[in-house]
Order: C-alpha cells, then structure tokens, then sequence
C-alpha cells in the first residue's frame, strides 16, 4: 500500500461529522454498521455459493454473472490462514477479555447505487446480554436521537426517539430491528453491531473464502486508525467470481485490544484499470473497554437519557 494510500486512509477516519438521513425511523436504525464483512440476518449460504450475512441494500455488482472461482489444490498454506489465525486470536481475547466498551462509531455505505455521507454517533455496547445504546452526535438535525437494544427486552423490539423538532413529537417508538422501517436506507440491522459481531464474521469469511485459489493477502504493520496502531490486513480477489463478497477488503486489527476496529469493502471496478468501488466502510474511535455497564445503561427509563420525553 502507498503511503499517499496509508495517509487518505487515516484522513477517512477523522473528517468531520456529517450525516445525511432525515427519515427518522430510517436514522435511528442504521445502528447495523458493523458486521459488513458480509451483513444481514442469519449466516446462511446464499446464491453463488457466498457464505455470510446478506446486506439490505446494494451487495458487489462486479462478478454479477461471473463464473466459480477455482477450488484451492496448493499444498502449501493458503495466504487467507495467517489473516484467519490473528483474527481468531483476537476474537477469543476479546470473548475472555473485554465485556463491554464505549466508542464513537463511523459508519459510511452505499445505498441504492448512491454512495451515503459519513454518519458518527456514540455507543455502548455491552457483550452478555447483548445491549446496545446510541446516542446521535451530529448533524443537528439528528443530534440527540437515540436508540436503545437489549437482548430479551422490550419484546425483542429497539426503542428510538428524535432529538429534536416536529419528529420529537411523535416520542419513542418501539421497531422490530429487522423490520422494513428500521431496516429503510441501511444494510444491516442493530442486533448486528459491534466488534464482536465483525471479528466473527471475519473468521466466518476467511474460512469460507480459503477453500478457494484467486486470493492475494498482504500485511501492513504499523498502520493508524485515529490514532491507534493497528495490524492492516488487505484481502484481494483480482478476478471477479461469483463466491465472493468483495474485490477488495481492508481490516484495521487494533495491536493492544486485539479487536478489528475499521472495515472497508470494495467492489470490482466497472472497468479494466479502474478503481475499487467502496461497498461500505465502518470505524470504531475512541475505544474504552471494561466500563462497568449495568442494566440501567441500557434501561430507556434511565434518567440520564430522554426516551420518555420529547425534550
């Protein structure tokens, strides 16, 4: 990777805060962002033979009609085993390890063959049960929204408010996260967020994909992420083949946490000699692990958030 590549990689992650969706119910849902190694409801196999998670919006057009990719005959190692090994390593640390954390998460894709805004927001997220709360940064037409899940509460349902405006008015809704409203304008559902969630899809995909030749796997240490050192792995398919999600596939593995905390995706050029096109791309900043979250962080009724109020 060049060090121009390197540098626009690091600015990606920095920008300043935008976002774009002003349907209320199709903001407070986008909270999918980070499974995107292969997104959607269930780990399934799917046309083509592509193994993972089935994004609700524009998966590659690249190797639409393309052929099978060949069978992987090398005696040797498969270049996908080290990236599957560190990935692994860094999915049972953070099983062993890490409870809980706050962050800010970024989140940037394409919807609808339109390429979105990038859209910011602070998380917690807590691992057993799982449990998330959000709270919209910015822009101000959506900040102070916010959106609570937590496994076996609430009917299965995730809770969200406005932050302000006429929108306010309408309160708290209550939305089935895979439900065609949470779902509108996003590509992967709430129940899906996290680190964890992206670790094991990592691993789900590499072992998928390394039953296959036609893959080229480079690493670059000492790579950055808002400041913090990170292994990247690169995964590049060259030819486009219909079992494969993505023509190109950056991983951002945190060297102290162990955890992936950046994602990009992309999708084979239109044409010869053109460039990647960007899928999706997700970012965890400002990570801080082992909070002590207890139920009342994830509780609407807790008084430090407005899920009872259209203030």
């Amino acid at each position: 990777m060049s060090r121009s590549g390197m540098t626009a990689i690091k600015a990606t992650t920095t920008k300043h805060f935008f976002l774009s969706h002003t349907t209320f119910c199709g903001v407070c849902a986008w909270t999918l962002l980070c499974v995107v190694l292969v997104g959607g409801l269930k780990a399934e196999e799917t046309s083509g033979s592509q193994v993972g998670l089935i994004p609700n919006g524009d998966t590659a057009q690249g190797n639409i009609n393309a052929g099978d990719a060949v069978s992987n005959t090398g005696q040797g190692e498969h270049p996908l085993e080290p990236a599957l090994a560190l990935a692994a390593q860094g999915l049972d640390n953070l099983r062993a390890n890490i409870k809980d954390y706050s962050c800010t998460v970024v989140k940037r894709e394409r919807i609808g063959g339109e390429l979105q805004p990038h859209e910011y927001m602070f998380a917690k997220i807590r691992h057993e049960p799982f449990s998330v709360y959000l709270y919209f940064l910015a822009p101000e037409a959506v900040k102070g929204q916010e959106v609570i899940y937590s496994d076996g509460q609430n009917d299965g349902n995730m809770l969200a408010h406005a932050g302000s405006g006429v929108r306010a008015m309408v309160g708290t809704v209550s939305l089935k996260p895979q439900s065609m409203l949470a779902m509108q304008g996003n590509r992967y559902p709430i129940t899906e967020i996290g680190v964890e969630n992206l670790a094991e899809r990592l691993v789900e995909v590499a072992k998928h994909d390394k039953q296959f030749g036609e893959c080229d796997v480079n690493f670059f240490p000492k790579a950055k992420v808002n400041g913090r050192v990170c292994t990247c792995i690169q995964v590049v398919h060259p030819v486009p083949r219909r079992n494969f999600r993505f023509h190109l596939a950056r991983v951002y593995m945190d060297d102290e946490y162990l955890i992936p905390i950046r994602y990009e995706a992309y999708d084979w050029p239109k044409e010869q000699g053109g460039q990647p096109i960007l899928m999706e791309e997700y970012t965890y900043m400002n990570v801080k692990v082992n909070n002590g979250f207890t139920d009342a962080d994830f509780d609407p009724t807790n008084a430090a958030y407005k899920f009872g109020s259209g203030d």
